[in-house]
This record gives C-alpha cells, sequence and structure tokens, in this order.
C-alpha cells in the first residue's frame, strides 16, 4: 500500500458537524484518507511515507465545479465581445467555433481548463455537454489530474446543427456511458443541451437512461426568461412544471442555471429532490437578470440540493468556484427581501460537500472524512490572504483566496505543488494554444476586432452621450 501524509494542517472537513481540526495531519492510502491524527501517530503507522508539510496552511476538501464548460470558448477565451446578446454569443460565435473544433483543439481545450480549475483548488469538474468530441475531452482532462464527468450534447430541434432524431441522441449518449465508465477519476454522464431544444421524448429518454446505468443527468434551463417565453408557447406551461409533468424531475438530475423560476417551479424542485447547478459570474457576465429574478437562496434555505458551477470561458470566464462563492452569498445578501440571505458557511458549503452531493459524490468526496478519496486543497497560510487568521468560513469565501492555492491532491495524487500543475508541460500547452487559438478562428471565418475604448465619453475629448 502506497502513503502520503499532509502533516500539520489545519482542517476544514466539511463533515456532518463541520468540524475545524488544528494541527491535525491525514494519511492518504491508496487514494483514500485512511486517518485523521497527530503527525506522531501517523508516522508511526505509516514509517516512511512521503509528506506534505503543511504547518500553518488550511486544508480543505478539493471543490466542486458542477457546471464548466472545456470546449469552444478556452481557446477562444476573452474573445467574443461583452456588448452583445446571448443570442449573438451562441450563433455568431460558440456555434460557428464549436463547428471548427478538431478532436486535438478539444482535447487541449480540456487540459486548459483542468489546469486552471486545478491551480483555483477545483478538483472535480462536471462538463455539461461538449459538442463533437467528448472522448477527447476526456483525454485531456485524464492528462491533467481532475476528477471529472464528461458529456456530450444532444437535441432533437429540426433545422439546428448537430441536430438528430431522439433515438439517435440517446445512441451517442449510451455509447458514451460504455466508453468512459463512471467508476473511473474521469467518467461519463447523461447530457442534453436542454432549453427548448429537447422534445419530450428526449427528455423522457435521457432521465430513463440515468436511471438505467446508475447515473446522473443534466441539461440547461432559464437562465434567462427566454426559456419560460418559449414554454409558454409550446405547452402552456412554465418550464420546470412541463418537465414535473414529464416525470424527469429527480435527484438524478442537476439542473445548470434555473434562475427564472415561480412558485409552483420552485416547489417542484423542491418536492421531487432536483439538483441544481448555479453560475452566479456567467448570469452577471451575460445580463440575465439574476438580482432580479435569483431564488437560489429560498431554494437553499427550503432545503434544495445546491451546487456551484462556473460555465465557459466568455461566460464565467475562469473556472474559480471560490470567486462564484462569494458571488453566490454576495447577491443574496442584496436580493430577495424576506428570504434569509445565504451565510459564508452556506457557500463554501455548496462549493464542497452539498456540491458533491448535488452531483451523486456524497459519498466519495466533498468532505475530509475516513474512507473518501483524498482530493484536498493546501491554501498557503502564510499569504497576505490569511494574515492575520480570522474566522476560515468568513476567510474562504469573503477571501476568495484561490491564489492562494499551494498543493493539491486529486484521489490522493499531487497534481499541484507549489501552485504548479505538475502533471503535464505548462510551457508546451501554451504555445500550442497560440497556435490553435488562430487556427480556430480562420476554420470558424471570425476575425476579432479590438473593442477597448469603444464609447466616445470614454475617449478624452469625446461627446458624451
Amino acid at each position: 500500500m502506497s502513503a502520503l501524509l499532509v502533516v500539520d494542517g489545519d482542517l476544514v472537513t466539511m463533515g456532518p458537524d463541520r468540524a475545524v481540526l488544528e494541527r491535525t495531519s491525514i494519511a492518504v492510502v491508496d487514494g483514500a484518507i485512511a486517518a485523521l491524527g497527530t503527525a506522531a501517530q501517523l508516522r508511526a503507522a505509516h514509517p516512511g511515507a512521503a509528506e506534505i508539510d503543511a504547518a500553518g496552511c488550511v486544508v480543505t476538501p478539493g471543490l466542486v465545479d458542477a457546471h464548466q464548460h472545456t470546449t469552444g470558448d478556452p481557446l477562444i477565451r476573452s474573445t467574443i465581445p461583452d456588448d452583445i446578446d446571448a443570442q449573438q454569443a451562441i450563433f455568431d460565435w460558440a456555434v460557428p467555433i464549436h463547428s471548427g473544433h478538431e478532436p486535438a483543439d478539444d482535447e487541449l481545450s480540456a487540459a486548459l481548463t483542468a489546469v486552471e480549475a486545478l491551480t483555483n483548488g477545483v478538483t472535480t469538474i462536471a462538463e455539461p455537454g461538449t459538442v463533437a468530441h467528448p472522448l477527447s475531452v476526456a483525454r485531456g482532462l485524464s492528462a491533467v489530474g481532475i476528477r471529472a464527468r464528461v458529456g456530450t450534447w444532444g437535441w432533437d430541434a429540426p433545422g439546428l446543427p448537430w441536430s438528430g432524431p431522439a433515438a439517435e441522441v440517446l445512441g451517442r449518449q449510451e455509447q458514451l456511458l460504455a466508453d468512459l465508465p463512471s467508476g473511473g477519476v474521469v467518467g461519463a454522464w447523461v447530457t442534453l443541451v436542454g432549453h427548448d431544444l429537447a422534445s419530450d421524448e428526449l427528455f423522457t429518454g435521457a432521465a430513463a437512461l440515468a436511471e438505467r446505468a446508475d447515473t446522473q443527468v443534466t441539461w440547461h434551463l432559464s437562465p434567462s426568461d427566454a426559456d419560460g417565453l418559449a414554454y409558454a408557447a409550446r405547452s402552456g406551461k412554465r418550464p420546470v412544471t412541463h418537465l414535473a409533468d414529464l416525470g424527469v424531475l429527480g435527484p438524478r438530475l442537476v439542473l445548470g442555471h434555473a434562475v427564472h423560476l415561480d412558485d409552483d417551479e420552485l416547489a417542484a424542485l423542491l418536492d421531487s429532490g432536483t439538483a441544481v447547478a448555479a453560475c452566479p459570474g456567467a448570469y452577471l457576465r451575460l445580463g440575465q437578470g439574476y438580482t432580479a429574478a435569483s431564488r437560489h437562496a429560498e431554494f437553499v434555505r427550503a432545503g434544495g440540493r445546491l451546487a456551484l458551477g462556473c460555465d465557459s470561458h466568455n461566460a464565467g470566464d475562469t473556472p474559480d468556484v471560490l470567486r462564484a462563492a462569494w458571488l453566490l452569498a454576495g447577491i443574496s445578501r442584496d436580493t430577495a427581501a424576506g428570504t434569509p440571505p445565504l451565510t459564508a458557511a452556506d457557500a463554501f458549503a455548496a462549493a464542497t460537500c452539498a456540491g458533491a452531493q448535488a452531483l451523486g459524490f456524497g459519498d466519495l468526496v466533498g468532505s475530509i472524512e475516513v474512507g473518501k478519496r483524498a482530493d484536498l486543497v493546501v491554501f498557503d497560510g502564510t499569504a497576505p490572504a490569511w494574515t492575520p487568521r480570522g474566522d476560515l468560513a468568513l476567510q474562504l469565501v469573503w477571501g476568495a483566496p484561490s491564489g492562494t492555492v499551494r498543493d493539491v491532491l486529486v484521489d490522493g495524487r499531487p497534481v499541484v505543488r507549489d501552485g504548479r500543475v505538475t502533471t503535464v508541460d505548462l510551457a508546451a500547452l501554451r504555445e500550442e494554444a497560440a497556435g490553435r487559438r488562430a487556427a480556430l478562428l480562420r476554420r470558424a471565418g471570425i476575425e476579432p476586432v479590438p473593442s477597448w475604448p469603444v464609447h466616445p465619453a470614454l475617449v478624452p475629448g469625446g461627446t458624451p452621450a
């Protein structure tokens, strides 16, 4: 048995009792947390074990990103203009970019996403859908060493790129589940794009497939008010009400977004145990009415299963779950009169144990407990963000100390040491990304135009609006 000791850290366990254990060591054996105790106790039990010195550091469970796209955007990050609406961003940019992706682009995009996620302390990514090359995505994620679930998008709305009959879409999903068994560090789950782009047959088929395969299923719904308008025309019902009538809600479903909900929809999610992956950074970036419409705090306060996500690189902009937690808690304090706001402790739970439970990983990761897999983050407690040390929940969320991540373990394997991913050649990735970005934009027929500054009022001597 191979053993590794993480020695003398201050552990934020996120177990049922939310214990914080000072100057405590962790024994990792064959990828799992085997024991917690003093350094002397664990050294005696595991003589000669390798060690990571965590003295003066804060050690937490790995963070969970429950809605993180890994393809399309990473190679053109910070390129889609922020003065266009979501429909333009999708059809003028995202669709051509996805159409131009080669398998190697998907693999590199996924690797870049994983590298950035790990250096922000994110050890689990749930990919809510790539388009063409999911096995390439899985290779990129596996090479870097992050825990992940990968999906291949499906929709059967006529006249759209990559659309197909429901049976064909479900066949692709089933094949991916066979190619990537869910027992591995990188596995597959069932994904649909959702919105109003799936027939009732496809929705019910995807839910049934997830049940047969004993896995989770995800799709997008109601990040803006557009889905509400579409379903009013489609069935005369609200989107979640329509899904409830189909019988596809339930604890296997992770519903991406669910921002614009009425009372009946909120009740249907709570009654069914459906999980929600909230991506507050993306809603603000895309101007989707989050501060006015969000009921995520109310959902959590009523016992709802909420996880956090960071969406795509031209929406959430970076896979930084602590930033998402900051936004979740902050916006809840400034909205939803009558609903108690979410605290830092609530938001950090969504980033760890509650997020893992929402993905069906609650018995596997999300807390520092004996028997769970060793997905761990060591924050450098000597950094200015931790000086002086205060309440750890407050400091982890409001301090958003992603930049102080020093070491990261996934399944007991050190994948970040001293702030750098150790599993891949970062210089080679940077060089390849530059070349592939230019080639991808050419294939997509897109020539980015610098947009700064854009407004006459911002130019010295310009005319105010």
